[in-house]
């Protein structure tokens, strides 16, 4: 246990709190002198930005070059700002943890902690951030619990069971490992279990709050439901996948309270989160958000991107300056009642990398369009791909039910030419 860690973390979550009080023009300012604190460092520090910003030291953000992963992972090396931070390095010390076992709380080479995307867009990367950076990390995942009431301190010990990923590379695995106070009692489970081990996990837990990927929560919500889980937590909060409404609907079924839900990426950490009254918030103390469409130009409110650019604005190891993601993301406009200074979004879409090409003539579908109708019926995982040029959705189901009812909902949905005739296959097992 790290305790000088945790002191960090409590501080830089009480200054994150501060700054929830600010006016919007103050966070503004500040975000402001941030960028350019972070622009000035990085130009001076990390080869990569002095060629890649050459000439536009005095542009404004909005007309600096985009970092896409692969330009971030091909030049590793000079991006990072201090010369023991290298790529071959990093990947070496991640591969050892994932072969040998180890703490992955444990900071490498006793100055950083250490991640890797999962590499599910095609192409994983490797970020590291120092002791203070670090810090605002697990800050800005603490800041998701605050706004959700859950309080956390010294005096307010608390019984966290989190269901993620285990795999010691995985940012999540890395932020459980490290968040261990003498005030948190961790379970950390790995979300490929078998149902009935989490399930008898969490019966003897019996955690204060619970936290998880969308699909393993909905997984043991069902579980909830029909008796073989009874766990009454006073928080549940989903994060690292698409939170539906039909999900978050059986969620609020089973635990009777709508679950909060969290935006992060390993790159940024934290995004943004839902508040009080269920409102996504971004961020806007931590990063900048661009959504952008496919010319990546700002999309207007009420129309999702093409991706998103981020600029994070803590972080100097590793520095992102206009960092491209995948996400679709929307911006809303109309202000909270929660009295949050934040921006807005709506919920948060799949990835660009998720579109299927060529299906029905198409030049590209995004599955996301179905996972409202998918996920109204009992299904506990599905998948959705391009077959004999018509799509072909594959289901594991939490019960058997009539599928010709789910197609007709289906090709409801489907815009012309999409493969009307798709064909909707089920696997019945017990979830």
């Amino acid at each position: 246990m790290d305790l000088a860690l945790v002191a960090q973390v409590l501080n830089r979550r009480a200054a994150l709190a501060r700054s929830e009080r600010l006016r919007p023009d103050q966070i503004a300012e500040r975000r402001a002198r941030q960028v350019r604190g972070l622009r000035e460092f990085a130009l001076s520090r990390s080869s990569f930005y002095t060629r890649f910003h050459e000439g536009l030291e005095r542009a404004p953000l909005a007309d600096l070059p985009i970092l896409t992963k692969a330009d971030l992972m091909a030049h590793f090396d000079q991006v990072v700002t201090d010369p023991r931070v290298t790529r071959s390095a990093l990947t070496a010390h991640l591969a050892r943890l994932a072969e040998e076992g180890g703490d992955p709380g444990r900071a490498w080479r006793g100055r950083w902690w250490a991640a890797a995307t999962a590499g599910s867009t095609g192409e994983p990367a490797v970020l590291a951030w120092n002791r203070g950076e670090w810090a605002t990390v697990l800050a800005s995942y603490a800041r998701a619990m605050r706004w959700a009431d859950v309080p956390l301190g010294p005096t307010h010990p608390l019984r966290l069971a989190i269901v993620s990923s285990l795999v010691p590379s995985h940012q999540s695995a890395v932020v459980g490992a490290t968040s261990r106070a003498p005030f948190v009692e961790t379970l950390r489970l790995d979300a490929r279990t078998p149902l009935a081990d989490l399930a008898d996990s969490l019966n003897h837990f019996q955690p204060r709050v619970l936290v998880g990927y969308a699909s393993a929560l909905r997984a043991l919500a069902t579980a909830q439901l029909d008796g073989r889980l009874d766990i009454t937590p006073q928080t549940v909060m989903s994060a690292s996948e698409v939170l539906s409404s039909a999900t978050a609907d059986v969620l609020t079924a089973a635990w009777g309270r709508l679950p909060f839900d969290v935006y992060a990426a390993t790159e940024t950490a934290g995004i943004a989160s839902t508040c009080s009254v269920g409102a996504r918030h971004l961020y806007d103390d931590l990063l900048i958000v661009e959504p952008v469409d496919a010319d990546d130009r700002p999309v207007p409110p009420g129309t999702p991107s093409a991706r998103t650019l981020v600029t994070v604005l803590f972080n100097r190891t590793v520095p992102l300056i206009r960092y491209a993601l995948s996400d679709r993301v929307t911006p809303v406009a109309e202000p909270c009642t929660c009295g949050l200074p934040f921006a807005r979004i709506g919920p948060v879409g799949g990835r660009a990398e998720d579109t299927l090409a060529g299906v029905g003539g198409l030049a590209g579908f995004d599955p996301e369009v179905l996972r409202p109708v998918i996920e109204a019926f009992p299904v506990a995982r599905w998948q959705v791909g391009a077959h004999d040029d018509a799509l072909e959705v594959l289901l594991v189901v939490e019960r058997p039910f009539d599928t010709s009812r789910m197609v007709d909902r289906l090709n409801r949905v489907l815009p012309p030419g999409a493969g009307r005739h798709s064909h909707v296959g089920h696997t019945w097992r017990r979830v």
